[in-house]
């Protein structure tokens, strides 16, 4: 065994050192250097030092590590000794820190282990061995008593059987405390509390179940008073005088007595008689035996249906008294409180029977109280339906149309001296709660936005300072009157802005409808000019949920409002104190420049700039320059670009516009009615040119002077260029991707010789042509005005006069018109009939106009090709 452990430790454990004898004059003689080791003895199980010469490999040094504290480690690389086999000093000095340190350490664990082994041999061999059973239960045998529960660690098993074992040993030792106490013998007292405290140390559940019993138990703490380094202490006196044990409803069932008196019992044990005395394991037992009691209490009860329908016919009574309805009330609050212990589908089978009682009727009644302590009870059972399950409490809320939800928000908005705001925030909260699923939850955000938030809105307007600074004399209600600045506690504001932020998160599509219309966001900005830092932060934070919907329209309500002046006023006003408020603002801003709100950062800058321009030192307000400055570039660059493009679009398109028109004409007789139409225009209006560079050429009736030809009626092999369908479309994205600028003129071919030469390439010209039109109706009627003013203006041209004989013409020209081609219009094609009866709304349109108005618009000539192609 020795060599199989040598030869792995030799390179680790084996250390270099000098071994010292100390002679019989005092002084310490070399006895050589060697590695010192840890190894077992030859035909032995102790361990023992190894010093092996480092020369010859000869045992230098051989020593049996003894139990004894006889050990001693000089400064940090001697280690001495007696030794008791020889009777001589001896001392190791290492050559390393490190070697003398391990070979110590080895040395103290070693000690530790034969410690624990000698007490467990002598136990054993004491108790197993020379006990069968427990010595007889007299005042001479309680020392040994006392020094057999005290054995030790090690044994504790057996004398918990030996306790065990004896059925009458419990009942014996009580009886002979009770003899000490009557003889007054101290000794015997203090023995007997030294074996009790023992016996509970033993921390057997068994043991405790025999101890805690009804007959027992008092005896028991009886024992724990005479404890004999404090003074004595009358527990048993305080038990059966001062506690006094309230039944609001009569309990019959005697096991249910007995476990509520243990566990109040052992709950005193654990907490007054020995708290210092019990470790983590026996409390965790104590608890064990208060909880298993507690769920057979609930368990007993909640099964008995007398017992349920008497305690809910107490509550519900009107002739209940104050007294017995607070019992009642403090009842049902422990009842449920001690639920807890049940598995949760009995918890949720008690609760779901609880509110099939009417528990929640009851707490609407509770909490109408003027007892704010039972108000506070009352809502310390809802938190328990609401942590359980919040369903159940928002089913309730919803069949009972927010009864009882008004009463919790009428009590957080209610003063009563406590801390109990929070607990009415919390239920609201669950209930209003957008994530937790219930049929339910829609119909209690109604009641609330229509019942309650104009109510909560009421109390933040009632404390806004009374100097008129962004008042609002419409948004003040009724009952202002009621409340002022100074009777509204601060923290019944901070919950109220909390639940609005919370609301913001919750349900963001009721914003607009309700925070916006009702003007929710500037009332809460009033709490910025309050002085509690707190509610200045909260407001802060109302407006960031805001912002982080990133909605436009909330956004520019902010700028038209000028809503966050109010913010930049408290943040200016704080000035350089590192606080909560001066980080809530430098956030706020931070996530308007990451998010690049572009109107945000706008309307901070442009409008708040002067102000902020002395923090630029902070980064947060120095970025949020910079990205101001940014967004002005990209901005610029854009439109600068875009105008560039657009001229450089109308350059090329007149070109082209010029080529058009020389190819659409067909005939001298429209070259001449082309440029007479040209002079004539040059003195009034230039032509209506689109922002894509061509013109469009608005149809008007046919100019006096003009007949129809023969040859051009039996002219069927015409067809229109090829390039014009490519033109048309080309000119169709213009329209719909340009907005049209300026006033149109069109020119017109007679009506039946552009009917008759739309054949079959007529049909998808004739979508485009009605399109076109209809877009030129709309956009040259409003020009009228502008039409109007050119003809006050003194004549320029002499064209003017030539128009004007041409339009008095054109009624009577149309009207034989359609008295000759009635027939033919009858018979003819549905794809000539379109454009047909469109032509001649034009006309009647054009009838209906004043002399003045559009003359300049409507030339009297115009190229046929140009009216079918829409250029």
């Amino acid at each position: 065994m020795g060599s199989q452990d040598k030869s792995p430790n030799a390179s680790n454990s084996m250390q270099r050192v000098k071994v010292y004898r100390l002679n019989e004059d005092g002084k310490w003689d070399d006895q050589g250097t060697g590695h010192v080791t840890v190894d077992y003895l030859e035909r032995s199980e102790d361990l023992g030092l190894f010093v092996i010469d480092e020369e010859d490999n000869e045992t230098l040094l051989l020593h049996r590590i003894s139990s004894e504290d006889i050990y001693r480690k000089q400064e940090d690389t001697i280690i001495s000794w007696r030794d008791p086999e020889f009777s001589t000093e001896l001392a190791l000095s290492f050559q390393e820190t490190t070697g003398c340190s391990y070979i110590w350490d080895h040395i103290c664990s070693l000690q530790r282990n034969m410690h624990f082994s000698t007490l467990a041999s002598e136990t054993f061999h004491s108790v197993n061995s020379e006990l069968r059973e427990l010595p007889p239960v007299e005042l001479s045998t309680l020392p040994l008593i006392l020094k057999i529960v005290e054995s030790g660690i090690a044994d504790q098993l057996r004398v918990t059987e030996l306790i065990l074992h004896d059925q009458v040993f419990f009942r014996k030792l009580m009886e002979l405390f009770r003899v000490c106490e009557d003889l007054e013998n101290l000794d015997g007292l203090h023995l007997i509390f030294k074996i009790v405290r023992g016996i509970i140390l033993l921390n057997s559940p068994q043991i405790f179940e025999k101890m805690f019993g009804d007959e027992l138990i008092m005896d028991v703490i009886g024992c724990l008073e005479y404890d004999p380094e404090v003074p004595h202490s009358h527990h048993r006196n305080f038990l059966k005088e001062h506690v006094v044990f309230k039944e609001a409803i009569p309990i019959k069932d005697p096991v249910v007595l007995s476990k509520i008196h243990q566990s109040y019992r052992v709950g005193y044990l654990k907490d007054v008689i020995l708290p210092r005395a019990l470790d983590e394991a026996i409390i965790a037992n104590f608890n064990s035996i208060i909880h298993s009691n507690n769920a057979i209490v609930v368990s007993l009860l909640k099964d008995d249906s007398t017992f349920i329908k008497e305690l809910f016919a107490r509550l519900k009574s009107p002739n209940i008294s104050t007294e017995s309805k607070k019992t009642l009330v403090h009842f049902v609050h422990e009842f449920c409180t001690l639920s807890k212990s049940l598995q949760m589908v009995h918890q949720h089978r008690l609760f779901r029977d609880l509110v099939n009682e009417g528990i929640f009727d009851v707490i609407a009644d509770v909490l109408q109280s003027e007892d704010h302590k039972l108000i506070l009870t009352g809502t310390d059972i809802l938190i328990l339906f609401q942590n359980l399950d919040s369903n159940i409490l928002r089913s309730y809320v919803a069949r009972q149309e927010g009864v009882l939800f008004e009463l919790l928000v009428k009590n957080m908005l209610t003063d009563f001296g406590d801390d109990m705001h929070c607990q009415f925030l919390e239920i609201i909260r669950s209930l209003l709660d957008s994530f937790t699923p219930g049929s339910q939850r829609e119909n209690i955000v109604e009641i609330f936005y229509d019942k309650h938030l104009d109510q909560l809105i009421d109390v933040i307007t009632s404390c806004a300072p009374h100097n008129g600074s962004q008042m609002d004399s419409k948004s003040v209600s009724s009952d202002r009157g009621s409340r002022s600045q100074s009777n509204v506690k601060p923290e019944i504001l901070l919950n109220v802005c909390d639940l609005l932020s919370f609301c913001v998160l919750q349900h963001p599509y009721r914003i607009k409808c309700n925070f916006l219309l009702n003007n929710v966001v500037d009332k809460v900005l009033y709490l910025t000019k309050r002085r509690e830092k707190y509610l200045v932060v909260a407001a802060i934070r109302f407006i960031r949920a805001l912002v982080s919907r990133s909605d436009e329209h909330l956004m520019n309500h902010f700028v038209k409002n000028n809503l966050f002046k109010p913010i930049i006023d408290a943040f200016v006003a704080n000035g350089d104190r590192y606080n909560l408020l001066n980080s809530a603002v430098l956030e706020l801003f931070e996530y308007i420049r990451k998010e690049n709100l572009k109107v945000l950062l706008r309307y901070l800058v442009d409008t708040f700039w002067d102000q902020l321009v002395k923090f630029e030192n902070l980064s947060s307000i120095h970025a949020l320059k910079v990205k101001y400055e940014q967004l002005l570039e990209s901005a610029g660059t854009r439109s600068s670009a875009t105008v560039l493009d657009q001229r450089k679009r109308l350059d090329e398109r007149a070109l082209e516009k010029e080529e058009e028109d020389y190819f659409n004409e067909d005939s001298d007789e429209e070259d001449s009615a082309s440029a007479h139409t040209a002079g004539s225009n040059k003195g009034q209006s230039q032509p209506s040119v689109l922002v894509n560079g061509s013109t469009t050429n608005y149809p008007s009736p046919r100019a006096g002077g003009l007949v129809d030809y023969d040859d051009d009626e039996d002219d069927e092999d015409y067809r229109p260029p090829p390039k014009k369908l490519t033109d048309i479309s080309d000119e169709d994205e213009g329209l719909a991707e340009f907005p049209l600028k300026r006033k149109l003129v069109s020119k017109e071919e007679p009506e039946p010789k552009r009917l008759h030469r739309s054949p079959k390439g007529l049909k998808p010209r004739e979508g485009v042509f009605a399109a076109l039109c209809s877009t030129l109706s709309e956009a040259v009627l409003p020009g009228k005005r502008v039409g109007t003013a050119s003809l006050n203006m003194p004549p320029s041209n002499v064209n003017q006069n030539t128009v004007e004989p041409n339009l008095k013409e054109k009624g009577s020209v149309d009207s034989s018109e359609r008295t000759q081609n009635a027939e033919t219009e009858n018979n003819s094609d549905k794809e000539e009939v379109s454009p047909r009866s469109f032509t001649d709304g034009l006309n009647d349109s054009a009838d209906n106009r004043k002399l003045g108005d559009d003359c300049s618009l409507l030339p009297p000539k115009s190229s046929p090709e140009m009216a079918v192609n829409g250029s």
